[in-house]
This record gives structure tokens, C-alpha cells and sequence, in this order.
């Protein structure tokens, strides 16, 4: 497994030419496909729909549309501590 790195760069502090080196590196490694992560097909990227809904209701309509209990509803009542 790769190693992560993690850089901080602040605007105008420029990159150091070791910095430079290592991004260009890791720009020449290939994809490393797996199951959390496999390669799609043309068809099945097409399939893909954006999941930033413009309301709750249109969250709430999608997943009863896809077959998918939204957890919010299906939750046991949870009663509210009273401080005693």
C-alpha cells in the first residue's frame, strides 16, 4: 500500500524543488483499481446521478424510488432526557 504524504502550503510560500519533484512522481504513478474502487464501464459511469438533492423531500423521494428506508424515518422515537 502507498505511503500517504500530506503537505500544508500557504499562498505565495511557493514549492520547494523537492516538493515539485514528488508531485511530478506521483503524477507518473498508474491507477491502482480495486473492489472499493474498480474500473467502470462507459454504460455504467453513464448510470451515475448526482446526489446533492435540492431538498430533503427530493432526498426522501429518490430513496423511496430506489427501494432504500430512509434512516431518519424508520428510527425508534427517541425521547428526550428530561434532567431528573
Amino acid at each position: 500500500m502507498a505511503e500517504l504524504v500530506r503537505h500544508t502550503h500557504t499562498a505565495g510560500s511557493g514549492l520547494s524543488p523537492e516538493q515539485i519533484a514528488e508531485i511530478e512522481a506521483a503524477a507518473r504513478q498508474p491507477y491502482v483499481y480495486d473492489p472499493d474502487c474498480p474500473l467502470f464501464t462507459e454504460k455504467q459511469l453513464a448510470e451515475f446521478r448526482p446526489v446533492n438533492f435540492a431538498s430533503w423531500e427530493e432526498r426522501a423521494r429518490a430513496m423511496r424510488v430506489a427501494g432504500i428506508v430512509d434512516p431518519e424515518e424508520a428510527a425508534e422515537p427517541v425521547l428526550a432526557a428530561t434532567g431528573k
